[in-house]
């Protein structure tokens, strides 16, 4: 699945192209932070309450769908708080010596950001629970009877762990932190922000109606909308001035086959099949994965969840079925008296 994704232009998921874009265009203070306002007025007030006391910021846990900030926030804390970011992922510690060596490594009041919090092994886990409540290490020397417990002191820390699965953390590592924030999905207006703000910063020349037709186009998620930007200004020096237009803008976009609502050639060829070979559904998530060619987890995981946040297709105990909306978006008439869905 994860390989599949890399291919999906419109997929929230970090694929080797965002790199040097976002690096560039993230912002550096909540001040220049576009959106997510419960978020960052939550994170001000614990953080300048933490400065004043000349303390680290409680552990901060950041959970919501992939591409909505979460390692930018992480920076945020750091540069808001005054003090250096160590960045990793819960795949990257295997062991628990990995994390005693990161921990060990860090200075007074450092931010450590972990990513897919939620992978963390148990035993490595286990490790940092006395990390994040007494900011000791326990370590293990020896093995069998001569074996015995060390108690290594660290400095004092923030530790910010990202998800975007909240639900499988251990409620353990959960009630270790003091400060939980959930990122929810841009609107279009925040998005139409972040969109003039990162022409800014690329110099790329953008009128309001263009930016909020990138903005649209983009399902809720900056990192989408940033990645947009880039092919519509391509588009732009090539067949234009260089300055982005609504009307170079669509036709970008168009040529992209991201359509008004960001669906790509994949989501539309879901609901088609649903529509024209099973004549709306029910049908079953193993017979819509043979007929499209897309394995059934990458259905439910990478293309499902947009689908259902739309209102285009519903799930059913008979099986997927797309509703009135879909028929809508697809320009097909909806026939409602094909099938009891529900029985």
């Amino acid at each position: 699945m994860d390989n599949f994704q890399v291919d999906r232009f419109v997929t929230p998921s970090f694929i080797e192209e965002d790199h040097k874009v976002e690096t560039s265009l993230r912002p550096q203070s909540l001040d220049d932070y576009i959106g997510q306002e419960k978020t960052k007025e939550k994170l001000s007030v614990f953080i300048n309450a933490a400065k004043m006391r000349s303390e680290p910021l409680d552990h901060v846990l950041l959970y919501g769908p992939p591409g909505l900030g979460k390692t930018t926030l992480s920076s945020i804390i750091a540069n808001e708080m005054g003090v250096n970011i160590k960045i990793t992922s819960g795949p990257a510690i295997e062991r628990p010596g990995d994390l005693a060596a990161i921990l060990n490594g860090l200075k007074e009041n450092d931010v450590l950001f972990i990513d897919e919090i939620h992978r963390l092994s148990r035993h490595v886990e286990e490790v940092l629970y006395p990390a994040m409540e007494d900011y000791v290490l326990d370590i293990i020397i020896g093995k069998g009877p001569g074996a015995k417990s060390v108690r290594i002191d660290l400095p004092k820390f923030t530790l910010v762990g990202a998800t975007t699965r909240a639900g499988q953390l251990t409620s353990p590592l959960r009630d270790r932190f003091g400060v939980i924030c959930k990122l929810e999905l841009y609107n279009s207006a925040e998005l139409s922000n972040i969109v003039k703000r990162s022409a800014s910063v690329l110099d790329v020349p953008i009128n309001d109606t263009a930016a909020l037709e990138v903005a649209r186009r983009s399902r809720g998620t900056p990192r989408i909308v940033n990645r947009l930007l880039k092919r519509v200004r391509d588009y732009a020096q090539v067949y234009g001035t260089g300055e982005v237009t609504e009307i170079l803008a669509n036709k970008a976009l168009d040529m992209l086959e991201v359509d008004k609502l960001g669906l790509d050639s994949v989501d539309r060829k879901i609901l088609l099949t649903i529509i024209e070979k099973f004549e709306g559904g029910p049908v079953g998530l193993d017979t819509l994965a043979a007929s499209t060619g897309e394995e059934r987890v990458t259905i439910e995981d990478v293309y499902e969840p947009y689908l259902l946040q739309l209102g285009f297709i519903n799930r059913t105990p008979r099986g997927r079925v797309v509703t009135k909306l879909g028929y809508q978006h697809m320009k097909l008439d909806f026939q409602s008296d094909l099938l009891n869905w529900n029985e």
